[in-house]
């Protein structure tokens, strides 16, 4: 079905970041292999309170700009599950002592509070661009990774407590876990449009084609130009407005995992590296060519001589959050490690100066996040709804003062403000994050998203 506009107007559309809650068992294992700041913090004390406070800084304000923001609860750890399914039995006590001491690899995997991230949980395709006028969503496979591969079900089920309207929404399963599919998410996809409420251009950023001899090859390549092409087609995009393009396999190897750490896109502007894509300029070509939308494309490459692709991992300025603000142009919402590199803040300080709709950059605190290799664009997952579309999400999802501070009390009471990698053998720890995500799904209406099998 195509929605209507409502009566006597023209429909509004706005971009709601849904930023992930970090979960009470926030620590640094060293578990992505090729993520540097993830492998180089391994081992280093966390503070899951600290973390999640930040988190809520951030939603906060970005909902103080004026922005819709919307809060994304994360999965439940440790997953038991997984390690019942491995083999580990008897209580859940058990099941913890039996996996640290013979697979604390396995035991940290199913600990781990990556779902934080969600610019991988999903990739969403808004009604404006699709065959039957839904919102799509397909949540991610992330199969590279044991530890984000078992996010997949239940992230599947928040975004549907969250978007529940049939008449709205589409939903669809993670693609089959199997290494010709490796989807990553949002964090290597982007639109450009000439509003939120108008077609856009879908670019699909993939770092292999599994028929192709062109990869990285020191660190893996998580999305397959297959995973993309499967994405598109089950969420009805037309293919002409649709672009995919190779990532630099170099650049993976240079410790860019995802495309948000090396592009940024938003409505009519595109930031990027000159060291992002395969064949750039043939990229950048296809690019301007393909956008159909009436105002201006700003596609503004940042040279290897301003900014090396190191200091662009150092500092994650790609994985800035590049937002449209309500009174008019844009603010790039940054991490405050940017500062610290004297590269990126003078590129900064001259973009904001420069003759594009770039008008403000904000530097935010989210150095718990960056130590495990994410920074605000990893927290967030954009979604692109009509106002009957945000009517219809889970209010209870939406962030207000009153919803604000309920979450910051909750985290008071439920999160350590210290933990290491031998915490995650005391049980304890186990009883403390479910009694606190039980809590959570009240405040949050999220129903039974969490399949709790306490023995």
């Amino acid at each position: 079905m195509v929605h209507s506009a409502p009566e006597g107007g023209k429909m509004n559309y706005y971009e709601v970041n849904f930023d992930g809650l970090v979960g009470p068992t926030h620590n640094y294992a060293g578990l992505s292999y090729g993520n540097v700041a993830s492998k180089a913090n391994a081992s280093l004390f966390s503070n899951p309170k600290q973390a999640a406070l930040q988190g809520l800084e951030k939603m906060r304000a970005l909902s103080q700009l004026g922005l819709y923001q919307g809060v994304f609860a994360p999965n439940a750890r440790p997953d038991i599950k997984t390690l019942r399914a491995l083999g580990f039995s008897g209580s859940d006590s058990d099941v913890i002592s039996q996996a640290a001491k013979a697979e604390p690899q396995l035991l940290k995997a199913c600990y781990s509070a990556s779902s934080m991230w969600t610019a991988n949980a999903a990739t969403i395709s808004p009604s404006c661009d699709t065959k039957d006028g839904k919102v799509h969503f397909t949540p991610a496979n992330l199969n590279n990774k044991l530890h984000r591969a078992i996010e997949a079900e239940t992230t599947g089920r928040i975004l549907q407590a969250v978007f529940t309207d049939e008449e709205y929404f589409a939903h669809h399963p993670s693609l089959p876990q199997h290494s010709l599919f490796g989807d990553e998410g949002a964090a290597n996809h982007t639109r450009l449009t000439d509003a939120y409420g108008h077609s856009g251009l879908a670019i699909f950023v993939y770092g292999e084609d599994i028929h192709s001899h062109v990869k990285p090859q020191k660190f893996p390549a998580r999305q397959t130009l297959q995973a993309s092409q499967a994405v598109a087609r089950g969420h009805q995009l037309n293919p002409k407005q649709c672009l995919y393009i190779q990532q630099n396999p170099d650049v993976i190897d240079e410790g860019v995992f995802h495309n948000d750490v090396i592009a940024i896109g938003n409505e009519n502007v595109f930031l990027f590296h000159q060291k992002a894509f395969y064949e750039q300029a043939a990229a950048v070509h296809a690019i301007r060519q393909s956008y159909t939308g009436s105002r201006p494309l700003h596609l503004i490459e940042v040279s290897q001589a301003d900014v090396s692709v190191e200091d662009a991992v150092q500092s994650y300025i790609f994985n800035s959050q590049l937002v449209s603000l309500p009174g008019g142009g844009m603010a790039l919402i940054a991490p405050s490690e940017c500062q610290q590199v004297n590269s990126v803040e003078t590129y900064l300080s001259a973009l904001k100066s420069a003759s594009n709709p770039v008008d403000d950059i904000i530097y935010l605190d989210v150095k718990q996040s960056m130590r495990n290799g994410g920074g605000p664009a990893c927290l967030r997952l954009r979604v692109t709804l009509s106002e009957q579309e945000l009517a219809a999400s889970n209010q209870s999802c939406i962030l207000t003062d009153s919803l604000y501070q309920e979450l910051v009390t909750w985290v008071s009471k439920y999160y350590r403000d210290r933990l290491c990698e031998q915490d995650l053998a005391d049980p304890q720890l186990l009883v403390e994050s479910y009694t606190a995500l039980d809590e959570l799904t009240k405040i949050l209406s999220l129903g039974s998203v969490y399949d709790f099998q306490r023995i």
